[in-house]
């Protein structure tokens, strides 16, 4: 398996701002992404190796450059600090992107553009995975897009597979317990980091939608989860719990709908 690492780019990212929140948000991302950058404390003398310059909405018309990026303009920090490294990199189109999906209740996404790791994301939910994905399509261009997926997670993998079917770019099921990542214990920081793996193994070609029929252990934990988020008093049913898994409905609404109490009900006095 080839091993992704940030190129380093010819230029540097910038950071000017006075909001010291968003500079330590910043500068903690970059650091995570091992990416240089430099502090910038004057706009007189910025040096000529910086290529784009991050910092506030509040502070961006002060600054008289091409490249320069309101961070805080962003849904979220991280994805300031993706646009940046790309307009480091200046390429206006890839030749191949590689989509890889790590499936689970918050998927993680990972965008590798010719061999270079361009950008990660962690979704709130399966749901949101290909409105994720069009967004990408529509920010990184390239001749040819792949989808990747790993193997786990069955039911919200095939239900990711099957919401991606339509648009039309082929799609791989992938071993993911060769990459390094899944040897974790937790699932913290697992995400997105498998998702950058799971983009550069090869697998199996999705064909066809895929069934979405829960197993029983399955159905049983998503009924354990009714409980814990009921303190114990309530568990959905089994049919409730496919409707769950399948993406019918969410748990939430599951409790709502189906309320049934774990203890057996005390027969009535004749």
């Amino acid at each position: 398996m080839k091993r992704i690492e940030m190129k380093k780019p010819m230029k540097t990212i910038g950071i000017f701002t006075k909001n010291f929140r968003l500079y330590h948000d910043l500068v903690s991302i970059l650091k995570t992404k091992h990416i240089a950058y430099v502090s910038l404390n004057s706009l007189d003398h910025i040096p000529n190796r910086i290529g784009v310059i991050l910092t506030s909405h509040h502070e961006i018309h002060d600054i008289k450059r091409k490249n320069v990026i309101a961070a805080d303009a962003y849904s979220t920090i991280e994805e300031s600090v993706d646009k940046a490294v790309h307009l480091l990199i200046g390429k206006a189109l890839y030749h191949q992107v590689f989509i890889g999906i790590d499936p689970g209740e918050k998927p993680g996404i990972a965008i590798v553009g010719d061999n270079l790791l361009i950008h990660t994301k962690q979704v709130s939910a399966p749901d949101q995975v290909k409105k994720t994905i069009k967004a990408i399509i529509t920010q990184y261009p390239s001749h040819e897009y792949l989808i990747r997926i790993g193997h786990g997670s069955s039911i919200i993998r095939n239900r990711i597979i099957n919401s991606l079917i339509p648009l039309n770019i082929p799609i791989e099921i992938v071993d993911e317990s060769k990459t390094s990542s899944s040897q974790q214990t937790q699932r913290v920081g697992r995400d997105v980091k498998a998702a950058a793996s799971i983009a550069l193994l090869s697998g199996g070609k999705v064909q066809r939608k895929l069934p979405l029929e829960p197993t029983r252990g399955e159905l049983r934990k998503i009924q354990e989860e009714s409980r814990k988020l009921t303190n114990g008093t309530h568990s959905i049913s089994l049919d409730t719990a496919r409707m769950v898994l399948q993406g019918e409905i969410s748990l939430t609404q599951a409790i709502k709908k189906d309320k049934t109490p774990t203890r057996e009900k005390k027969p009535k006095g004749l």
